[in-house]
């Protein structure tokens, strides 16, 4: 494992040059705030409308994108993965010759979505958590890790230029470690579909149904099953399985040892490596650029049922009464 930190940064690499951030969404804004707040000349790049009016409000330059990139030594492209093929499209005859183009997830690059200018450096710099958090810990002083990979380097100063904007958006402070276009996508695409965003929900949603047909109050499922996993992921986040066990109960010990392994369980992991498995061989990629191409009728159906489910209506109600939660400070 290559881990790059702060003293591992070429302090010239970037120094005088402009990036030019395209799009202002969740990893836009905070990046483009930290590398302004890091001292680099940021211009945003994004169509009139909400999001150029919030970058401008938050003290931003901000122009059309076709503008923004004239000049600019580094583009990041941090539009939604679905619109960044057209985007790059309509871009790449007036990006800067030797200029460097960046992605926070691989994706489009190595799934040819996008198949880059030849004299651009190609780099990717991908924090491992969402654009919220990589603001609030750049200016509580601290970072989130990224991981770093260079798919073009004409100019043999890719890496250089990539570690510059990490450092920039707080990722040295902890831990920028070395990957590949292919690693991050697929190992990203997994995570979220099979364990972060896909396994946790389901397994929290399907562990409430159980509770609430058993005769139990929807308001205690809630609670057991969704409200207290923060407790344990902070834990896990914090110290990993050695903490989660220091600090939960003999029993609940005692209980995970003996029963989770009959709830995900070799048949679960079998069904991982399924997954894993469309993924490398872009199966999910297809599916995904062609849902997005037909409308995402699919998509829209399934994300409607998951939103009308019971948990989200207990969880509405019982979330009320907590409103810190709504600003993210316990």
């Amino acid at each position: 494992m290559r881990l790059y930190s702060q003293k591992d940064v070429d302090k010239k690499a970037l120094r005088g040059a402009r990036i030019a951030v395209l799009g202002y969404g969740s990893q836009g804004r905070a990046h483009a705030l930290n590398l302004h707040d890091s001292g680099f000349d940021v211009v945003v790049g994004v169509r009139k409308g909400d999001s150029f009016n919030k970058a401008k409000k938050d003290g931003l330059k901000v122009m059309e994108p076709k503008a923004a990139i004239v000049g600019a030594q580094l583009v990041a492209m941090l539009v939604p993965d679905m619109t960044q093929k057209a985007l790059y499209e309509e871009l790449e005859d007036d990006f800067e010759k030797g200029a460097t183009l960046l992605f926070a997830h691989g994706f489009n690059v190595h799934f040819g979505q996008i198949k880059p200018r030849k004299d651009l450096d190609v780099v990717l710099i991908a924090p491992k958590g969402p654009g919220d958090l990589v603001r609030r810990q750049y200016q509580q002083g601290r970072g989130v890790p990224c991981l770093i990979a260079v798919e073009q380097n004409p100019s043999k100063k890719a890496k250089a230029n990539a570690l510059a904007y990490a450092d920039g958006i707080g990722g040295t402070r902890g831990g920028v470690i070395e990957t590949t276009f292919k690693e991050e996508t697929e190992t990203d695409l997994f995570g979220e579909q099979a364990v972060l965003c896909g396994g946790a929900t389901e397994l929290v949603v399907k562990g409430y149904e159980t509770l609430v047909e058993a005769g139990y109050q929807p308001a205690v499922a809630y609670y057991e099953c969704l409200h207290e996993l923060k407790l344990i992921v902070d834990l896990l986040h914090e110290g990993g399985i050695t903490k989660m066990h220091k600090f939960i109960s003999e029993t609940a010990k005692y209980g995970d040892l003996t029963r989770g392994p009959r709830v995900v369980n070799k048949a679960t992991k079998r069904e991982m490596k399924k997954i894993l498995t469309e993924i490398q061989q872009g199966k999910f990629a297809k599916q995904w650029i062609s849902e997005t191409k037909t409308g995402r009728k699919k998509y829209s159906k399934l994300l409607k049922a998951d939103l009308s489910h019971s948990i989200e209506k207990v969880g509405a109600q019982l979330r009320a009464r907590m409103p810190w939660l709504e600003s993210g400070k316990a």
